[in-house]
């Protein structure tokens, strides 16, 4: 990590002792984009009555960090207030349930198609980003309408405040990493019950996020392959990038980590050109080293792409979609949604047609 980024953390808890908010906003922003200010941090406020005002308590930079994550959201981003939930296919149902197992308990909205399409293929694993709710989320990607016209379930787990007070999945903790226990464990449990409560279980599960929500997809992954059947990263970080909070700002900006690591399933991976929470370095290590690589460009909407399809070092299709002028936001989104960008590629159409192709390789034994 470099001295200019320790140094706006520093100047950052400073500035929010001065009782300057929105300043320190400025400093973790530039520090993010690595257009760091290297002023001297600024005075302390004085209290209107030194006498009466009590002592300011420090609290730990991490903690700083943290509440100010909520104030900085990236280029693309649109935030707003509660999300209803969307409208639905005739016949289809979007239910609330609650998931209670042994690495812990999360509510979660259930999406089952109609059935008019055909027999159920699969199960999609939906992750929210920080600030937003399963309602929000399946609001702004459509992945209800799509799912029902190619005949799959979608669940969507609820993060809960008690949890994390942004709402964020907690990609970042290493108590959250392993298989065994935190997060990734508890969510994994989720898939499969719903795989089995509905005969799945041979299709696996499909894990898909956006920003927080696709770093936790991507762990989820790298922790269950036997699970998981293929993944789909939109604005998200490698598994390992991060340990504690200001390593994972450290990633979001772009700086590279010994332990992050490459994608070992299936997966489609996309990311905006001008991200500027999420460097979009990122893409390229949750693709790792890639062999047998072909190029193509395209434009949607207006928006021009890149893909980049080839073999991960474990021998898997992979796709790496560059967005040209996207920022944080989910490509082809919903305007009803957060985080959304209507123009460009549709993230959740490219996200199924990839599931379903290697889901129909593997059936047909490639």
């Amino acid at each position: 990590m470099s001295n200019d980024f320790m140094a706006a953390m520093r100047q950052t808890l400073d500035a929010v002792r001065a009782g300057k908010p929105a300043h320190a906003t400025r400093l973790i922003q530039g520090a993010l984009t690595g257009k760091v200010d290297a002023a001297a941090p600024p005075a302390a406020r004085k209290p209107d009555h030194p006498t009466d005002a009590p002592p300011r308590r420090s609290r730990p930079l991490s903690q700083v960090i943290a509440d100010l994550a909520a104030r900085s959201p990236g280029r693309g981003a649109s935030l707003r207030g509660p999300v209803r939930a969307p409208d639905l296919p005739e016949g289809s149902v979007f239910e609330r349930r609650r998931h209670d197992g042994p690495h812990g308990a999360r509510d979660y909205r259930l999406f089952r198609p109609s059935g008019r399409n055909g027999p159920v293929r699969g199960v999609v694993m939906m992750l929210h980003g920080c600030t937003q709710t399963p309602e929000d989320f399946a609001a702004g990607t459509g992945m209800n309408r799509h799912a029902e016209d190619n005949g799959l379930i979608v669940l969507y787990p609820e993060q809960s405040r008690g949890d994390n007070m942004q709402l964020c999945w907690n990609w970042f903790r290493p108590g959250d990493q392993r298989s065994d226990s935190g997060e990734a464990a508890l969510l994994a449990g989720l898939g499969t019950a719903v795989l089995s409560e509905f005969g799945l279980a041979d299709a696996g599960l499909f894990v898909s996020g956006l920003s927080a929500g696709g770093a936790m997809a991507a762990l989820i992954a790298n922790t269950h392959p036997d699970l998981v059947t293929a993944a789909s990263v939109h604005s998200g970080l490698a598994p390992g990038s991060a340990q504690d909070v200001v390593s994972a700002f450290a990633a979001m900006r772009g700086d590279a980590s010994g332990r992050a690591e490459a994608l070992t399933v299936p997966a489609i991976i996309f990311h905006g050109s001008a991200d500027g929470t999420v460097a979009p370095v990122n893409a390229g290590r949750l693709a790792g080293p890639m062999s047998a690589t072909s190029e193509r460009t395209g434009t949607s909407a207006s928006r021009g792409f890149d893909v980049l399809s080839g073999r991960n070092a474990s021998g898997h299709p992979v796709e790496v979609w560059r967005i040209e002028g996207a920022g944080h936001a989910w490509s082809g989104g919903q305007a009803e949604g957060s985080y959304t960008d209507p123009s460009g590629p549709d993230a959740s159409a490219e996200s199924l047609r990839f599931f379903l192709q290697v889901l129909e390789g593997r059936s047909a034994g490639v």
